[in-house]
């Protein structure tokens, strides 16, 4: 179990403090590498044991997770295993995915975060989507944008959707709001965190 070495506040009960408040800790994180080397550890443990071969990510900003090594080397034990980054539409606020892999050609999207230029675009079997904080039965805290749940109330099928956070990120009063969808599993640097019963 990963130690945190400075004090927590307690959550603000308030989503948009909330957020800053669990970003700035996250970005504070003594022990954020060693926490990060096991969450690699685990997703890469829990993959084993899937059949999906295509995997939507992102790409990590404001100290998230970094789940792109563990996803190449997924990648590498099956040619047919691909792995897609989000491309934002700034006017429905939808999220479609284009194909990465290690060295691709790059852009900054409408909101500056880093894009695939130029890929092939794929719905994914799996989706990796990270967590600001995350609570019970799969609730998870984005950034207020929506952009996830506006994209998973449409797509179909629908993929299998897996949080990713680390553990200092749990608000265990956290409420679904009517527009959030819940994810389907939960892995953070400690392990499977929750899984929907029967998947």
């Amino acid at each position: 179990m990963s130690v945190t070495l400075h004090s927590m506040e307690e959550p603000s009960r308030d989503k948009k403090s909330l957020r800053r408040q669990l970003q700035a800790e996250r970005q504070s994180l003594l022990d954020r590498q060693q926490r990060a080397m096991n969450l690699q550890e685990v997703l890469r443990v829990w993959l084993m044991g899937r059949k999906e071969n295509t995997i939507g990510a992102y790409w990590p900003i404001k100290g998230e997770f970094d789940a792109l090594p563990a996803l190449f080397r997924w990648t590498e034990a099956d040619d047919a295993r691909r792995i897609a980054l989000p491309v934002t539409d700034k006017t429905s606020k939808q999220l479609s995915f284009q194909l990465w892999f290690p060295g691709c050609d790059m852009e900054e999207d409408a909101y500056g975060i880093p894009k695939p230029r130029g890929t092939p675009r794929f719905d994914p079997a799996l989706l990796l989507v990270p967590c600001v904080g995350y609570g019970p039965d799969g609730l998870r805290l984005g950034y207020g944008g929506g952009f996830y749940d506006r994209t998973l109330a449409t797509v179909q099928p629908r993929p299998l959707t897996v949080g990713v956070a680390y553990t200092h990120g749990f608000v265990p009063w956290l409420e679904a709001e009517a527009h959030d969808v819940p994810l389907d599993v939960i892995l953070t640097d400690e392990g499977v965190h929750w899984q929907r019963p029967g998947l």
